[in-house]
């Protein structure tokens, strides 16, 4: 497997990133917290590279904090929702029946309503609780790799190979390791990628809607609404959350495109 131009762009974008957190822990190792009101939106200098936002903090420390909480976040979610995804859309597109009825009910149920909405109204009901909105990015995530890997399956399980493996008496796990993962492993990729741009996007629009995580958090939604108010007094403050979130998520969706054979 040979990666496009667009999965190698992606990546670079978010090894830069990578190396951003890196750098700032190992060379400037600021208190993302600590305030300094008469330091408040100092210009960019040799020791706080990206100046400070309106309580006087160190922008670069609270951006490499933020990325790393959205790392994070993008990470269980994807890890969490592809688990479940896959084991339930094997179950219900293999053995078919009560199975796929019950998860596919459940599944129909979980997009009766908008993402979003469900997001905001977990992030209501438990404010500013990093899992609270981990457990709903995930509930939302599962339900795509359910219906793809169950349509695949359903294809697959009738499948000359697969019949002729049964009939052998293969187990359910050699069949799945040597005639469905193999099949499944890019799009399982395809929606990984997406769901970890899709995941820090969503966390970042929740923090802009201050239902998110709740200060001092560093998070970059909530940085982008707590600065919004002196986008005319400080631009370039402003500026650095939007720019990282756009980073970010467009980097995981260029990851995300086909690959050469």
């Amino acid at each position: 497997m040979i990666a496009t131009r667009s999965q190698q762009f992606g990546l670079l974008l978010i090894s830069l990133l990578f190396v951003f957190v890196l750098a700032e822990n190992l060379l400037f190792s600021s208190d993302p917290y600590k305030q300094n009101l008469a330091l408040a939106f100092s210009a960019p200098d040799w020791v706080e590279p990206l100046g400070r936002d309106h309580y006087g903090r160190s922008n670069i420390a609270r951006l490499s904090d933020a990325i790393q909480t959205s790392f994070f976040m993008a990470i269980t979610c994807v890890l969490t929702s592809a688990i479940m995804g896959l084991a339930a859309g094997i179950l219900a597109g293999w053995k078919g029946g009560w199975w796929d009825k019950t998860l596919s009910w459940l599944v129909n149920l979980v997009l009766a309503m908008p993402g979003l909405i469900l997001v905001l109204l977990f992030g209501a009901i438990v404010p500013g609780s990093f899992w609270i909105l981990y457990l709903a990015i995930s509930l939302i995530l599962w339900v795509e790799y359910f219906r793809v890997v169950r349509s695949r399956v359903m294809s697959l399980v009738v499948s000359p190979e697969v019949e002729a493996s049964q009939l052998y008496g293969f187990s359910d796990f050699y069949i799945f390791k040597r005639h469905l993962w193999p099949e499944l492993k890019r799009d399982i990729y395809t929606l990984a990628c997406f769901g970890a741009g899709n995941s820090i996007l969503t966390l970042a629009s929740i923090g802009f809607l201050y239902v998110g995580l709740k200060p001092p958090e560093a998070e970059l939604g909530l940085m982008m609404v707590e600065l919004f108010r002196y986008y005319q007094q400080a631009p370039w403050v402003l500026a650095q959350p939007i720019v990282v979130v756009f980073l970010l998520v467009m980097g995981f969706h260029l990851l995300a495109k086909g690959d050469k054979s």
